[in-house]
């Protein structure tokens, strides 16, 4: 009897044991593998003829213990023959947070580009896609990455969402990709640039200081399209003047594109200088003066913002001399019925409310969005085979973001107002060789032309680390290469750029 029941315990430990084997075994098959598909193409760009290998799908990050925590989504294409220490290699992102990558890479940077109207609507199939002669892939090897959360990237195993989804966080993580690629493809020894739009801005900033701090990873450039690099600056409506300062120019040049002022102005560029001027000298003084501004000198402001915007002193003066891109929008057509887009402000689309107070929808992602997923959907699934991977998450649900950031300069005290021009301006001193070009569309409601002027400004530089930096300005919007002499001029100043800094 008790040799059966000796055996009768051994085979429930054995039972036991092989559970929590199987459970093992269970656990390490919940965690999706990360699943890539290499194809062999060919393009002409710029007349020359560019043989090049796409792997597309994700890559497994895992923590410091060695589990998984994310697939991160990707798309690189790497030019057939080339010597990897040599040919520079562009990590490049769109921003949100919260959005993936296929607006720069179906629009601009990648073999295939998406074809839509111009400040017009590109809403009823068959959708199209040409190559993209104005494709960076003859000058660099890119790699488009879609952060966790967006595209087809996603917590996996140990990782949480709130591990991913903030501004350290996000830093980290995109950094963390950049060196895994980098070593599981051969390429530390390549020249290396990371470009970023929108909230990229704020990425990038962070990510050029985080790869060389922990990673001792050197850029050779930062490229930020339309950048958001700083809260205090790009939030209007928040309670404080400064955006509203920011956004007044780009009110004058959309209120221009619309042939809503009643007096002649000079060209965009001589008129910019004087919404510029009056926004810095005239505008923003009064704002800080608060309730104690002399009536006198309120009225003559008064005319003044209508002068340049096209909206009515009355307005201006019921809105306390304040107005965000939200109201702006929505006020600028109102007697035609036309909401005034954010993105793009050259974008306008029938208002869903026209007693309301602030747009109800942007529509510029309206016009464009449908395209572009059609776009890179069908290039996925059809040229480069990637067929079993999900859904694509264009805007990602990437919960409540945590905006706190432990910048450089404050001994790791997490700010609750981000600031990575901070991190860019330690990056640049710690790394003089680095070089950066910004990329900054007039029409632009979303990351005003003035702001970035602002956060350029104010980067605590010598004269000779300023040397460093490039402005180009562009006829269009958040996206300027969707105006197609944008879109040339986009690809002469990123090769340009490139090539000066092999």
């Amino acid at each position: 009897m008790k040799r059966i029941l000796s055996i009768i315990m051994i085979l429930a430990l054995a039972g036991v044991a092989f559970a929590q084997e199987e459970g093992e075994s269970k656990d390490e098959k919940d965690v999706p593998e990360a699943k890539q598909v290499v194809t062999e193409h060919s393009a002409t760009i710029g007349g020359q003829k560019i043989d090049y290998t796409v792997t597309a799908g994700t890559m497994l990050m895992k923590n410091d213990e060695e589990e998984p925590i994310a697939l991160v989504g990707f798309t690189a294409y790497e030019k057939k023959g080339a010597d990897k220490r040599m040919r520079p290699i562009m990590f490049a992102y769109n921003g949100g947070p919260g959005s993936a990558s296929l607006w720069l890479h179906m629009g601009i940077l990648g073999p295939q580009r998406a074809i839509v109207q111009d400040a017009g609507f590109t809403t009823n199939g068959p959708y199209e896609r040409v190559e993209n002669d104005y494709s960076i892939i003859d000058e660099v090897d890119l790699v488009m990455i879609d952060p966790v959360g967006t595209g087809f990237a996603k917590p996996v195993g140990e990782g949480k969402g709130e591990d991913f989804w903030g501004v350290d966080q996000d830093i980290k993580s995109v950094s963390e990709f950049i060196v895994q690629y980098l070593t599981e493809n051969g390429r530390w020894a390549s020249p290396k640039y990371v470009l970023g739009e929108s909230y990229g801005g704020i990425r990038t900033g962070g990510v050029s200081y985080y790869l060389l701090n922990n990673h001792m990873v050197a850029l050779n450039g930062v490229i930020l399209v339309s950048p958001f690099m700083e809260m205090a600056v790009g939030g209007a409506g928040l309670g404080v003047d400064l955006p509203h300062v920011m956004l007044l120019p780009t009110f004058a040049a959309t209120a221009r594109y619309y042939g809503l002022l009643d007096h002649e102005q000079p060209d965009l560029e001589a008129f910019m200088a004087e919404a510029r001027d009056f926004a810095l000298n005239e505008y923003a003084p009064a704002l800080l003066l608060g309730s104690t501004l002399p009536d006198e000198r309120r009225q003559a402001l008064l005319a003044r913002l209508s002068y340049f915007t096209g909206l009515s002193e009355d307005y201006w003066d019921r809105a306390n001399l304040r107005i965000d891109e939200g109201r702006f929008g929505k006020e600028l057509q109102r007697v035609t019925g036309k909401t005034t887009g954010r993105i793009d402000s050259r974008f306008a689309g029938h208002m869903i409310n026209q007693v309301g107070e602030n747009m109800s929808y942007d529509p510029m992602l309206s016009a464009i969005g449908p395209g572009y997923l059609a776009a890179f959907m069908d290039y996925y699934q059809n040229d480069l085979e990637v067929t079993d991977i999900g859904n694509y998450a264009v805007f990602g649900n990437v919960g409540d973001w945590d905006w706190r950031h432990a910048q450089p300069d404050l001994g790791g005290y997490q700010s609750p107002i981000a600031n990575t021009s901070i991190d860019l301006t330690f990056a640049m001193k710690r790394n003089p060789s680095m070089r950066v070009l910004v990329q900054q569309g007039y029409y632009d409601l979303a990351t005003p032309h003035l702001a970035t002027e602002y956060y350029l400004e104010h980067m605590d530089l010598p004269d000779e680390l300023r040397e460093n930096i490039t402005l180009e300005y562009y006829e269009a919007g958040h996206m300027m290469y969707i105006h197609e002499p944008s879109m040339v001029k986009f690809k002469e100043d990123l090769a340009n750029f490139v090539r000066g800094g092999q």
